[in-house]
């Protein structure tokens, strides 16, 4: 992207962060309008593995946007404009069957403008071999601050290939809500709870667009690189549909009108915080708040996002993916490694 799309990005962030009338609800997609493919995005790379289809009737709730991943290329498009807050979700439908190596993602950066201080956003999802779930995974990076990644991974409690499930990302100046099903399952706060300070400039806070993606993940991502693609199985499609674009586009696309309350202070609410700590102690694998082996300063203070509690940390020592590391270490002295009870890690 040229110098001047960047440093007329960088004004309109200044400009647009008070702009409370901007920002979507959080968390629920009812009453927001999906978008159409040709009035929202665009193709990325990886045209001929991307097809258009319709299940019903011919508008933006019926679209299915196909992307696939094969010998040849993988697939992806874009958002048309570059997004300063707001909600973004979409139904989607995972590959089936043998998917190690293989990478779907979904998620905001603005890595083209910014590549050097990028902020992001992600949704991705790790295939695994046939008979094994994939694997969810949210990161956040705010101005290049992919030294200090706030990764977290989930097993999903359904299929994500028997049937399309909806993922969303609300993004406020004061916080990151991420969803599944319309049930919040991570909130980062900009401002960190319980006196830990404050993320600064590791907040996600420039324009970005929103992405969707396939791609040959091989060398990280089922089992840090243990399995590879395995073409044969293939080919790999993911399949989009009603996708939400709600928000301020930065780039002079304009504003999309509000869907419920000011989210300015958005936060989660009681009754969806209680539903969230039981999605998380029921289905997340691995959370950096509670890995000491990463941040070895105690338990939440090394990221101030972080708000840790006494039921998430026995989840995460029962079934966090750290211990892995901690099984190589001591193994490496000699001595007996700790009994896993994690069904990723007893391969």
């Amino acid at each position: 992207m040229a110098a001047s799309v960047t440093t007329t990005l960088l004004l309109l962030a200044a400009t647009m962060s008070a702009a409370v009338s901007c920002v979507a609800a959080a968390f629920v997609d009812a009453g927001v309008p999906a978008v159409s493919f040709s009035s929202g995005f665009t193709m990325l790379f990886g045209e001929a593995n991307m097809a258009r289809s319709f299940s019903s009737g011919s508008g933006a709730d019926d679209e299915l946007i196909s992307i696939t991943l094969d010998r040849r290329s993988g697939s992806g498009f874009i958002s048309k404009h570059y997004y300063h807050h707001g909600h973004f979700s979409a139904d989607i439908k995972l590959p089936s069957g043998h998917t190690a190596g293989v990478v779907v993602a979904f998620y905001l950066s603005n890595a083209d403008a910014f590549p050097d201080t990028h902020d992001e956003l992600d949704f991705e999802f790790l295939g695994d071999r046939a008979g094994r779930p994939w694997r969810l995974q949210t990161n956040v990076y705010g101005n290049g601050s992919t030294s200090r990644g706030r990764e977290e991974r989930y097993l999903l409690p359904f299929d994500p290939a028997a049937a399309a499930h909806n993922f969303a990302v609300s993004w406020s100046p004061r916080a990151v809500v991420f969803s599944v099903d319309g049930v919040p399952i991570r909130e980062v706060l900009r401002h960190g709870s319980n006196g830990n300070g404050d993320m600064g400039g590791d907040y996600p806070s420039k324009p970005m667009a929103v992405y969707a993606t396939i791609w040959d993940g091989s060398t990280w991502a089922t089992e840090n690189g243990k399995y590879k693609v395995g073409y044969e199985h293939g080919p790999f499609t993911a399949q989009f549909s009603r996708l939400v674009l709600h928000g301020c586009a930065a780039d002079g696309g304009g504003c999309a009108a509000m869907a419920g309350p000011e989210t300015e202070t958005m936060t989660v609410a009681p009754w969806e915080r209680a539903a969230m700590r039981r999605w998380r102690r029921r289905q997340t694998l691995y959370t950096v708040c509670y890995d000491e082996d990463r941040y070895p300063a105690a338990a939440g203070k090394a990221l101030p996002e972080c708000e840790t509690n006494a039921a998430e940390r026995r989840m995460f020592e029962r079934w966090g993916e750290s211990k892995r590391l901690r099984q190589l270490q001591l193994q490496g002295q000699g001595q007996a490694p700790p009994l896993l009870v994690s069904l990723q890690q007893a391969d």
